[in-house]
């Protein structure tokens, strides 16, 4: 299992013993944990990347992964939120909301220009020749 499926386990294990009182708590402090790991996967792959992928790269792309780690960690979680109080009706609801903002995020996109550098950076520098 990985850390972050690690971290669900015991998230899911703490809700179950502390009870529905916590599960805010419980919930945000996870989003917190995987918020910083993405940060830190983020900043290692930039720091080996150098500065000229920063400029290459795409200003959604980061955003469409975010999305997706969130989406997935919030189906699940409300869902077993559900399914414990026994809603199965809530597992729907969930998940048709996580699909709609995916698929507003993913049409917002279509309308972002597609180059992946920003109209408002700047050039990139000239190479340096030796």
């Amino acid at each position: 299992m990985t850390a972050s499926g690690d971290e669900l386990h015991a998230a899911v294990q703490a809700r179950k013993e502390l009870g529905r009182e916590y599960e805010d708590a419980l919930v945000e402090s996870f989003l917190e944990k995987i918020d910083r790991e993405i940060d830190r996967r983020v900043d290692e792959r930039l720091a080996k990347q150098g500065p000229a992928y920063v400029q290459r790269s795409s200003n959604g792309s980061g955003q469409r992964f975010a999305l997706a780690i969130i989406s997935v960690v919030l189906g699940v979680l409300g869902t077993v939120g559900a399914l414990a109080a026994e809603a199965d009706l809530g597992v729907l609801v969930i998940w048709i909301g996580i699909g709609v903002v995916n698929l507003v995020f993913a049409l917002g996109e279509r309308e972002r220009p597609s180059s992946g550098i920003r109209p408002d950076a700047p050039p990139a520098p000239e190479p340096r020749h030796r």
